[in-house]
């Protein structure tokens, strides 16, 4: 019994250690993310940013679009409880002005995880699917990126244009 106080005190505190490490283990890979998808949406010409491989498919442009708004409402309804700024691409340097976007939103949800406590990580919030936690709204924001960039490595490769390595590790 005497050993038993000092045991359940250890593993709590590796508890409380791994979880001071979610956001700067998310922020590394959330870069990382950003990086890899800018190259991806550099790689794509102008010229075929309105390039859908099948009519019911959104455009390249579409997908990055998508990705940014996407960014932007998780964050501003559900990490931060702000309100979100529907911008709209204007045909001037849009190729540029949509990198710019994307770049934006990427940093806006690392500002505002870097403003949240870890323990605020696990405070339920009313999602459209279903009461979620902020750290699984982390986990969609992550995921839902990965999805579309996806698609846009195929895009890429059916415009014989060869997509950036791999950014991730």
């Amino acid at each position: 019994m005497k050993l038993l106080l000092p045991f359940c005190i250890f593993f709590l505190s590796l508890s409380l250690k791994a979880q001071d490490q979610v956001i700067p283990t998310f922020l590394e890979k959330w870069e990382n993310s950003k990086t890899y998808l800018l190259k991806i949406a550099q790689a794509m010409p102008l010229e075929q940013y309105d390039y859908k491989p099948t009519p019911r498919a959104m455009s390249f442009k579409e997908q990055l679009q998508h990705i940014q708004q996407n960014m932007d409402w998780l964050r501003s309804s559900y990490l931060q409880q702000s309100e979100q700024k529907v911008k709209k691409s204007s045909p001037e340097n849009e190729k540029e002005q949509l990198i710019a976007e994307l770049s934006n939103a990427f940093d806006a949800l690392s500002i505002a995880l870097g403003e949240i406590p870890t323990s605020e990580l696990a405070t339920k919030v009313d999602f459209f699917a279903g009461e979620k936690t902020k750290l699984q709204i982390l986990n969609l924001l992550q995921d839902h990126v990965t999805h579309h960039r996806g698609q846009l490595i195929v895009y890429l490769n059916l415009n014989q244009i060869t997509p950036p390595k791999y950014i991730g590790w």
